[in-house]
């Protein structure tokens, strides 16, 4: 058990890391910190809040781990901030699902006082804010641990029994290897989703009233927040735009077969996708 664990920038990822430590007894005292007072004042009247730091600087004073859970484009800058009133021998972590630079940007940030190890938890929702927390969001999801070659030993054993023991089935990679990964099977989606319902908000508008549950399933995502996913577009643009142009050419040979009659090779393809979705784990 941690005796503290500090929360910075709590949005829906954050409030449930709090929420399970709580429940599961992760650590003994939970503080967190948000940009808005009024914010800072909502969250010091939650159960699992042990207090609420007017600063990140004050927040993180005395914790063992802490968890910066603000979007990708402001981590490094909180990680940067913190840093000189870090414990020394304190832990530095993330949620952002981009890794790479991140994570070399905030080992030096940290380096010298404190450990970084990067981390990614593949779970959430369209929904955003500490207020959509729960304390089972992670049973069972995986969450990627993304430690550099330099990365401190005792430090990524830390962030790796820390996951877990909100419930999270933890997969260490290279923070790149990560972000190839996720280009493919988290960002890329996004794009498809948001790009699907742009496209058809350029047709009759009344069509919506008619979606049935596999428009609405398809593009559920695609009610997620656009400046956060924007963000993560411009962090990881390198490797959604192979993943994108890859996807491209895979789609123009769909519609190749089509053009062609060729219903023999467009059976095969719906068969090729039908057999990858049905090998996906169950989810709890």
């Amino acid at each position: 058990m941690l005796d503290q664990l500090t929360i910075l920038a709590p949005g829906l990822i954050g409030g449930s890391v709090a929420r399970a430590a709580r429940a599961r007894g992760a650590a003994r005292r939970i503080v967190l910190w948000a940009r808005r007072p009024e914010t800072r004042i909502a969250l010091r009247e939650q159960p699992w809040c042990s207090s609420a730091g007017d600063t990140p600087e004050q927040a993180v004073e005395g914790a063992d781990l802490v968890v910066i859970a603000a979007p990708v484009d402001r981590i490094a800058q909180l990680a940067r901030q913190v840093a000189p009133r870090l414990k020394p021998g304190a832990v530095v972590c993330d949620v952002g699902s981009v890794k790479g630079e991140i994570s070399r940007v905030c080992h030096e940030a940290v380096h010298g006082r404190a450990h970084f190890v990067g981390a990614h938890p593949m779970a959430g929702s369209e929904k955003k804010g500490w207020e959509h927390g729960t304390a089972d969001l992670f049973e069972g999801r995986t969450c990627f641990v993304t430690p550099l070659s330099s990365s401190h030993a005792d430090a990524v054993t830390q962030v790796v029994g820390f996951w877990r023991d909100l419930g999270a089935e933890v997969v260490t990679v290279d923070p790149d290897k990560h972000d190839e990964i996720v280009a493919h099977i988290s960002h890329l989606p996004q794009l498809l989703a948001s790009s699907l319902c742009a496209f058809l908000a350029t047709r009759d508008p009344g069509w919506r009233n008619y979606a049935g549950g596999g428009l609405r399933d398809t593009t559920r995502i695609a009610g997620s927040d656009p400046r956060l996913w924007a963000a993560i577009l411009e962090e990881n643009r390198d490797e959604v735009l192979r993943a994108l142009r890859q996807f491209q050419d895979d789609l123009e040979g769909f519609q190749a077969a089509l053009a062609n009659r060729d219903f023999i090779e467009v059976a095969a393809r719906l068969e090729r996708g039908q057999a990858y979705r049905d090998k996906f784990r169950p989810t709890s």
